[in-house]
């Protein structure tokens, strides 16, 4: 095969060769070439030759493959499709543009797939049925910007390449990837899940700020920030994320941020997350599949969730554009490979003479319809613009600040544009931002000692998991306590395990407690009725604190409104804590009430609603310990752990 270095970009595309352009910053772009092959798992990824030397791809990995961890989804088949790389040739981006078509790409019937009166009526019916019934903390539910194109694929992907190299700023990626019967263009704004020399790196961005015409300004983006709604959706997504990276990562992951995010129409807030993993890089993108921002939390319930509110399937929306690229071994070492896989989001695919472009918006409990509908335009818009499908953004304009020599360029159409004054240096910006983190826990923004045994060293717990991934969290948190703690499912625990397990911690999960048909809240009330009669160790955790309230005679009531990210100090057996819940059903005694049979209750003084329970060999706790909106949670969970291990063995 002729490659990259003997063929401009527009030959390749003429004679049909597979390709993909790659701008990671703003000076570069990377053209990459190679055979197509498709394969039906990560692990399947062909990342060594026949001879068993690493080789570079580029996968997409369409949002389908969420099969292989055992989700629900509409499933299209939609291939995991790799590109292995051959050559790769690194071009200016000015080189680039120089040979990129400019002229526009038609469009016919254009329009969204589902009318916005008819998707604020699905986000009314997700936030009423779904989280009002305690299936999440939050869901995105997608809509699909359609229209037909009468141009050869590959044309319109370097058309719209340029475009979005153009027009576009702030992405993490801009790329197009133009294989046989289908073409994906985009300038995704988030990196999903990086590891590079064994540190894994994930940045989960929410939060979505449509600038006013004109640009953002400093006023205008404080407004925003200074949302609970925006707040608390950052928040549920970074601890979504923490739970897949105390999966992965010995050292469970710290925190840092939080940061803007500024694009051409859009600013988002964002965290970064970092760890560390020996764990094959198609490993740790199978456990990290797929982000909390573009599918929900829990991640197992929200793509059940997904399934029941879209329509079709996602195709490759969601899911990931993942680069594997070796890296040099030492001695006889195996070959290893870094990973970049940013999230296909704000992309274009073209499949058939049809552009599609797939925009969701985050529903939390907050949420309003008609707000949701503006989202998923604003998040549409900045495709949609730079491919010319609506008019563009004529651009921010330049602050004060800007020195009028800039500002003289601006205005000469044939003068470079000046770049726009980054609103993360403004001090009441900077200092929003910093603000947030005195609301978080420290345990996961500061460094983890790792080298001081806990004060539970030398004994194990068995944490059983009820679908919510809150409990590699929790694991994570035990074993800095000294704890060796294995997390098994609910479905997989046996009698066995549950009776000869030092401590049991019986873990929180999606549902009406209530529900006398499901397999899943029948075996979370075995667990618990297991350990009680027998006088063993436990501690209950939300899901499974209510189910242990039940045991004990305590009447259980969903909430007025759910308390989804929500973060509250409270009494836990007279000590104050700082506590983030995630709960839609509480466990409730009359006021004032502090005692049931051999039951201590810690209860809400007016409400009655249970915080926390403690007897003979058991204690619960109704919030999430591990969340990062626990700022007592290390404090609080030492505190339960040891009370449960307190009882003598009957």
């Amino acid at each position: 095969m002729t490659g990259p270095a003997h063929l401009s970009v527009p030959e390749l595309a003429a004679r049909g060769i597979p390709f993909a352009l790659i701008a990671r910053d703003g000076a570069t772009v990377e053209l990459l070439t190679g055979d197509v092959v498709d394969v039906a798992l990560l692990a399947d990824i062909p990342l060594l030759d026949a001879t068993g030397a690493a080789r570079e791809v580029l996968a997409l990995v369409p949002f389908r493959q969420v099969v292989e961890r055992g989700f629900e989804c509409h499933d299209d088949g939609a291939p995991l499709r790799c590109l292995v790389v051959s050559e790769r040739v690194s071009l200016s981006r000015d080189e680039v543009l120089a040979q990129l078509p400019t002229e526009a790409v038609p469009l016919e019937g254009a329009g969204f797939d589902i009318a916005d009166e008819e998707y604020a009526d699905i986000v009314r019916r997700v936030i009423a049925d779904e989280i009002g019934r305690g299936e999440g903390a939050n869901f995105v539910i997608r809509r699909d910007f359609t229209a037909q194109v009468d141009v050869e694929p590959a044309t319109a992907a370097l058309t719209w390449f340029r475009a979005l190299l153009e027009y576009e700023r702030g992405a993490y990626w801009t790329f197009a990837v133009v294989t046989p019967g289908h073409v994906a263009v985009g300038a995704s704004p988030e990196a999903h899940v990086s590891a590079q020399d064994g540190v894994v790196t994930m940045n989960p961005i929410s939060g979505t700020f449509r600038h006013p015409a004109g640009g953002a300004t400093a006023e205008t983006l404080s407004e925003f920030l200074e949302s609970t709604k925006e707040t608390e959706e950052l928040f549920m997504v970074v601890d979504e994320e923490l739970k897949m990276m105390s999966a992965v990562c010995s050292d469970g992951g710290r925190i840092t941020g939080p940061h803007l995010k500024e694009m051409s129409r859009l600013t988002h807030t964002e965290y970064v997350l970092r760890g560390r993993s020996r764990l094959d890089p198609r490993d740790i993108l199978r456990e990290t599949m797929f982000a909390p921002t573009v599918t929900g939390s829990p991640m197992q319930n929200a793509c059940t969730v997904i399934t029941r509110h879209e329509r079709t399937p996602r195709g490759y929306y969601s899911g990931v554009a993942a680069l594997f690229t070796p890296r040099p071994t030492v001695g006889a070492g195996e070959p290893t490979h870094d990973l970049d896989a940013p999230i296909l989001i704000r992309t274009a695919y073209l499949e058939d003479g049809r552009l599609r472009v797939p925009v969701g918006a985050t529903l939390v409990r907050h949420s309003d319809p008609y707000g949701e509908v503006g989202e998923t335009h604003g998040k549409a818009a900045g495709v949609l613009g730079a491919i010319g499908a609506i008019a563009r953004d004529p651009g921010p304009q330049l602050s004060p600040e800007v020195p009028a020599a800039a500002e003289a360029a601006a205005i000469d159409e044939d003068a470079p544009a000046a770049e726009p004054r980054r609103l993360a240096d403004d001090p009441e910006i900077a200092s929003l931002l910093a603000s947030r983190n005195g609301r978080l826990a420290s345990f996961w923004l500061n460094p983890q000692a790792t080298d001081e045994a806990g004060p539970f060293a030398g004994r194990s717990a068995l944490v059983v998991d009820a679908e919510d991934r809150f409990t590699t969290m929790l694991a994570h948190q035990l074993r800095h306590l000294g704890l060796d703690a294995t997390i098994v499912p609910w479905s997989d625990v046996t009698d066995a395990q549950i009776d000869e397990a030092e401590l049991v911690v019986s873990g929180p999960g999606p549902g009406d407690p209530r529900e006398p048909s499901s397999p899943r809240m029948g075996r979370m009330r075995e667990v618990v009725r297991r350990r009680r009669e027998a006088g063993r160790p436990i501690l209950a955790v939300c899901l499974s604190h209510q189910i242990l309230a039940d045991s004990v005679g305590i009447e259980l009531a969903p909430l007025a409104a759910p308390h989804q990210g929500l973060q509250k100090t409270v009494d836990v057996f007279g000590m104050p804590a700082s506590i983030g819940f995630y709960n839609t059903f509480t466990a409730r005694v009359p006021a004032g009430v502090t005692q049931i049979g051999e039951t201590e209750v810690a209860a809400d003084p007016a409400t009655g609603d249970v915080y926390a329970l403690r007897g003979p060999g058991y204690a619960s706790v109704q919030g999430h310990l591990e969340s990062i909106l626990s700022r007592d949670g290390m404090t609080t969970l030492e505190r339960l752990v040891s009370h449960a291990l307190s009882a003598p063995r009957r």
